[in-house]
């Protein structure tokens, strides 16, 4: 009992001087790493590159529907402030030609008009707003595909 310790664990490699390394065939790892290591290595870099390539189709749409919002944006603010310097315009217009008979028609009728387009505009905001979204529809099909194709399995 004097040659045995207690209690002490050795750390891991340690000793492994005194023995010559495993050779290829010896051991159940080396046999077990061999054959394993090229699938999962190749089902690794697969992993990485369809999720790099997702990954990107992601980033194109992002960059695609900001493109196409700011554009939107720019041209519905020009067009709204342009449309309104022109009903403006027309209702100065009216209410100058009507002056001296009917101006508190005229002005009254220019209110209405304005309201009930204002009306209008807000309704089909409202419509714009409940339609779905198609922010990322083409990266979720693909995705869905991949699902399926890896459920399916090899052909």
């Amino acid at each position: 009992m004097a040659g045995h310790r207690r209690g002490r664990r050795r750390r891991p490699g340690a000793g492994r001087a005194d023995r010559p390394p495993l050779s290829r065939g010896e051991g159940h790892l080396a046999d077990a790493q061999e054959p394993v290591s090229g699938p999962l290595r190749r089902l690794g870099t697969s992993l990485l590159t369809l999720s790099r390539i997702r990954l990107e189709l992601l980033a194109i749409e992002v960059q695609e529907e900001k493109d196409r919002i700011a554009g939107l944006l720019v041209w519905s603010v020009l067009a709204a402030l342009l449309a309104g310097f022109g009903l403006l315009m027309l209702l100065v217009l009216v209410t100058v030609a009507l002056w001296d008979s009917h101006r508190l028609l005229a002005l009254g009728g220019s209110t209405a008009v304005l309201i009930v387009a204002a009306g209008v505009a807000l309704l089909k905001v409202k419509g714009l707003v409940a339609q779905p979204s198609t922010l990322f529809q083409a990266s979720i099909t693909e995705l869905r595909d991949d699902a399926q194709a890896l459920r399916r399995g090899p052909p």
